[in-house]
């Protein structure tokens, strides 16, 4: 007996509130909050550029999937793409492309030499606007 009555006064000192003199267990970190995502360079991307000769990117957004329609010289292409910070990615004739703002002279066009806001998805392939 004598046994359980130091059991039962063991349990019930384990269960006493702590005195308020008493040091507080350390609280939890908190989880740091993630600074909020910029916005893809893509979003300010949509709409028409012009190349020279008729042909044009146009680059348009639905509920965040964007959409890349190409007009070559051979004709209209359009791929699905992917924003990812600072570039436009997309798969053509199984090679990841990227577009990504240049200046005319960047596009290594002699057309759009001139020109301030283009994109250039590699040297040759270029679109600005005016």
């Amino acid at each position: 007996m004598k046994h359980a009555l130091i059991a039962v006064a063991l349990l019930l000192s384990a269960c006493k509130a702590p005195s308020p003199d008493a040091p507080s267990a350390p609280a939890a970190p908190e989880a740091p909050t993630a600074p909020a995502a910029p916005a893809p360079a893509a979003n300010t991307w949509v709409g028409k550029w012009i190349g020279p000769e008729g042909t044009f990117l146009e680059l348009s957004e639905v509920d965040g999937a964007y959409k890349v329609t190409i007009q070559s010289l051979d004709g209209p292409a359009t791929y699905d793409a992917v924003a990812i910070e600072d570039r436009v990615e997309f798969q053509r004739e199984g090679t990841t492309e990227t577009i990504r703002a240049t200046s005319g002279a960047e596009t290594g066009m002699k057309w759009l030499l001139d020109k301030k806001d283009c994109l250039t998805i590699k040297t040759g392939e270029g679109f600005c606007r005016d």
